[in-house]
């Protein structure tokens, strides 16, 4: 037989409660920090002014939303790895570019989906992804 649970889920423990508001921003910082460590290990194995834009502009809306600075690490990626890491870092760069395109819309981010926008189809268009029909 069923016998209800007498204490409290452990989800109910974790401290005072976000609101919506507050998780869809804290969930858009991280993707867009994690996209921003993508674009500094690209702008390691292939050095550009665009993705050089896209760093900076990735860094002041993650500090916008967050109140500072985005932690960054040191790229790992050198310009003699081969051409298979660079599809596989745009792949992964056009992933949570989408990532946090969705979660900017939800959260009504025009500034973040734009950003959003840009970096997706510059990493689609890296990997030769068209948008033809």
């Amino acid at each position: 037989m069923y016998e209800p649970t007498r204490t409290k889920h452990a989800a109910c423990t974790h401290g005072p409660h976000r609101s919506r508001e507050e998780e869809l921003t804290i969930r858009l910082a991280g993707h867009l920090t994690a996209l921003l460590t993508v674009t500094d290990e690209l702008r390691a194995l292939t050095p550009s002014p665009e993705l050089d834009d896209a760093a900076h502009r990735l860094a002041l809306r993650v500090k916008h939303l967050r109140g500072s600075s985005p932690l960054r690490a040191q790229p790992t990626a050198t310009p003699t790895d081969p051409p298979a890491r660079t599809a596989a870092l745009h792949q992964r760069a056009h992933t949570l570019s989408g990532q946090a395109l969705v979660v900017a819309t939800q959260r009504g981010d025009t500034t973040g989906a734009t950003l959003a926008a840009e970096r997706l189809h510059a990493h689609a268009r890296a990997l030769g992804i068209t948008d033809r029909m």
